[in-house]
């Protein structure tokens, strides 16, 4: 059984995880996008005593805004797409939009691309190559647990967007349909935005899913 906390953090209204196995003191956190005196009070509150990893599925700002700040106190190593690491390394020459931030960049301790497997807080994750919404998008799946941490490629009744750089609606949909077929109807979805949801309920009422059937 896993304990998956949510925290929904900064302007643009996006989805951080904490996630850890029922009454263990170690925890990953996927995606702190923004409030990390928030997320690292939430940590001491939660009684995590070692945070071991955080896990980046993409890195738009909304997405990798609390990086910087968290590794400091927790001594949490970062995983990246590798594809996406220089991103994370220059945040705010790819804020596409003014107001935010300012945001500190972090030079990534790990970068992944998808394939493979990590063993953190004794939960062991895939890391699944899912691109579309941003070149280099990551899921990361809890298979025993039947749980997906989906970024911003699955939300609940909705996709993600395709229109900022490296966005692409065929490979998005690729990307979708390589996870209703991969995973079971069961399976939990923790989206980068608005509210967790399943693949079965997905696959019954989403219609980019229905799109997708159609099209097969």
């Amino acid at each position: 059984m896993i304990d998956v906390r949510m925290f929904t953090v900064g302007p643009v209204q996006e989805n951080c995880f904490v996630v850890r196995q029922k009454g263990s003191e170690r925890a990953v956190i996927v995606d702190p996008g923004d409030e990390a005196e928030r997320l690292l009070n939430a940590l001491d509150a939660l009684e995590v005593k070692a945070l071991e990893a955080i896990l980046v599925t993409h890195t738009h700002f909304d997405h990798i805004g609390a990086v910087a700040p968290v590794p400091k106190p927790t001594g949490a190593p970062v995983y990246c797409p590798e594809l996406e690491k220089q991103v994370l390394q220059n945040i705010m020459d790819y804020v596409p939009w003014p107001g935010f931030g300012p945001f500190e960049s972090y030079d990534a301790d790990h970068t992944v691309a998808g394939g493979e497997k990590l063993e953190l807080a004794g939960l062991e994750f895939d890391v699944l190559f899912t691109p579309g919404h941003s070149p280099g998008h990551l899921t990361y799946a809890l298979p025993r647990e039947e749980a997906l941490f989906s970024g911003d490629v699955l939300f609940q009744g909705s996709v993600g967007r395709v229109d900022l750089p490296g966005g692409d609606w065929p490979t998005l949909l690729s990307s979708i349909e390589s996870l209703v077929d991969r995973y079971p109807d069961e399976s939990t979805v923790y989206p980068g935005h608005m509210g967790v949801t399943t693949l079965a309920r997905e696959r019954a009422t989403n219609p980019f899913l229905r799109e997708l059937a159609a099209n097969r």
